[in-house]
C-alpha cells in the first residue's frame, strides 16, 4: 500500500518476450525526476518539461505512436501490447503525456487524409514539431456539437474564420488546431460544417487560458477574429465536415480514460491513504472493487477495440467513454475518502469532475446505447 512497483500481468497477445523488453526499457528510461512528474500529475498531461522530455526518448525509441501502423512511423502494437505497456507506464509513474496528435488527429489523417497532408503532419507529430488541440465546444454548443456557430466564410483559396471556441484542452500549448466550422450560413445542425486543419499562429487568433477551481488552466477560450486559413488544409469534403468530427470522436472517446490512467489514479489513491495514515478494512474493500472494476473494463476495452463482441463502433466507443470516465471519478472520490486533508487527493478529485462532461456527456452516451438497443 505505499505505492511501491508491483509487476503487470502480461495480457493475451502480449507475448513475455514483448513484456521482458517493455519492463526493461522503462526500468533503463525511467529516471527518478521524470517518475515524480508522473506521480505529481493531477489532470490529463504531466508538466510540459516532463511531457518533453519523456516524449523525446519514446520517439528515439520508436514507441511515441504505439498504435499507429509502421508505415505511418507507428510501432503497430496490437491492443493487448497496447494495453501492456499502458499499464507498466502507470505501475512506474511515467509521465502522462495524452497528445492529441497522436492519440486522435493522426489516426484520422492516416485513415481519411490526403497522401500530401500523410506526409505533411504525422511526421510532425511523431517528432514532436506539432502539438494539437481541438476546437469543437463553442459558448452555445457543447454536448449539442451540431449547434456550433464559428463562420467559415469562403474567400479565394481560404476560408475566413470568426467566432470562438471553448474548453480547447492545451491550446496554450499547441502549434495546431482541427475544428469544425460552419461554411454554409443557412445550414442547421451537422449540415453545411468542413473540418479544417489550423495553424495556431495564423493572426487573428487569441487565447485566453481558464482556470479552475483546482488552479489549472488545462483549457482555454480560442477567439478568431477573421483568421485566414486555406480552404486546402481540411479533412474531407467542404460541408461534410460533420462526417469527419464523428470519426474523429470515435477514435477519442474510445482512448480518452485509458485503463493506465485508471491505475495511476488508484496507486495514487492508495498512495496518498497511505501517507495519511492506516487505510481502514471498509475502504480496503472499496480499493479493491475497484481495482476488480479495472479489471474487467480492461478486458471489455480489449474485445471491443479487437471486435471481439457483436457491438457497432458508435456504440462500443459510447460504452468505453461512459464506463471509463465515471470510473475514474468514482476512483478519485475515493482517494478523497482515503486522504481527505490531502492537497493532491482534493487536485485529483476536481480534476476528473468534467471527465463525465467532455466528449459528450454521460446522458448523451447513455442516449446512444439506450438506441442501439432499440429503446425509442
Amino acid at each position: 500500500m505505499d505505492g511501491s512497483f508491483e509487476p503487470v500481468r502480461p495480457y493475451a497477445g502480449a507475448d513475455p518476450a514483448f513484456c521482458r523488453h517493455v519492463d526493461t526499457f522503462l526500468d533503463s528510461a525511467l529516471t527518478e525526476p521524470l517518475r515524480a512528474a508522473g506521480r505529481a500529475t493531477t489532470g490529463l498531461k504531466s508538466s510540459p518539461k516532463a511531457c518533453a522530455a519523456w516524449s523525446a526518448i519514446l520517439r528515439e525509441q520508436g514507441w511515441a505512436a504505439p498504435s499507429w501502423p509502421v508505415e505511418h512511423g507507428g510501432a503497430g502494437w496490437t491492443t493487448a501490447q497496447r494495453l501492456y505497456f499502458e499499464n507498466a507506464c502507470a505501475e512506474r509513474d511515467a509521465p502522462l503525456i495524452q497528445s492529441s496528435g497522436v492519440r486522435t488527429i493522426g489516426p484520422l489523417i492516416i485513415a481519411e487524409g490526403s497522401a500530401a497532408q500523410k506526409a505533411r503532419y504525422l511526421p510532425a507529430i511523431l517528432d514532436g514539431r506539432h502539438e494539437w488541440c481541438q476546437g469543437f465546444s463553442e459558448p452555445q454548443a457543447g454536448s449539442d456539437l451540431s449547434a456550433l456557430n464559428l463562420r467559415a466564410e469562403r474567400d479565394g483559396d481560404d476560408f475566413v474564420l470568426t467566432g470562438s471556441k471553448l474548453w480547447t484542452s492545451f491550446a496554450q500549448y499547441a502549434t495546431h488546431m482541427f475544428l469544425l466550422a460552419r461554411c454554409d450560413p443557412s445550414s442547421h445542425g451537422g449540415d453545411g460544417l468542413v473540418f479544417l486543419l489550423v495553424e495556431m499562429n495564423r493572426p487573428g487568433i487569441h487565447v485566453r487560458p481558464i482556470r479552475f477551481i483546482d488552479g489549472e488552466c488545462e483549457t482555454n477560450e480560442v477567439f478568431f477574429d477573421g483568421v485566414r486559413t486555406p480552404a486546402a488544409d481540411r479533412i474531407g469534403d467542404i460541408g461534410q465536415g460533420w462526417k469527419m468530427a464523428k470519426r474523429l470522436m470515435a477514435i477519442a472517446r474510445s482512448n480518452n480514460t485509458t485503463t493506465g490512467m485508471l491505475r495511476r489514479a488508484l496507486r495514487a489513491a492508495r498512495r496518498e491513504g497511505a501517507l495519511a495514515g492506516e487505510i481502514d478494512p471498509e475502504m480496503h474493500r472499496k480499493l479493491a472493487g475497484l481495482s476488480l472494476r479495472i479489471d474487467a473494463y480492461e478486458a471489455l476495452e480489449h474485445h471491443a477495440v479487437s471486435e471481439q463482441i457483436n457491438i457497432d463502433a458508435a456504440s462500443a466507443t459510447s460504452l468505453l467513454k461512459l464506463m471509463a470516465t465515471e470510473l475514474h471519478q468514482s476512483i478519485t472520490e475515493a482517494g478523497l475518502e482515503c486522504a481527505p486533508a490531502s492537497a493532491f487527493a482534493q487536485a485529483k478529485y476536481l480534476a476528473t469532475r468534467a471527465a463525465t462532461i467532455y466528449s459528450g456527456t454521460s446522458e448523451v452516451h447513455r442516449n446512444i446505447l439506450a438506441r442501439a438497443i432499440g429503446c425509442p
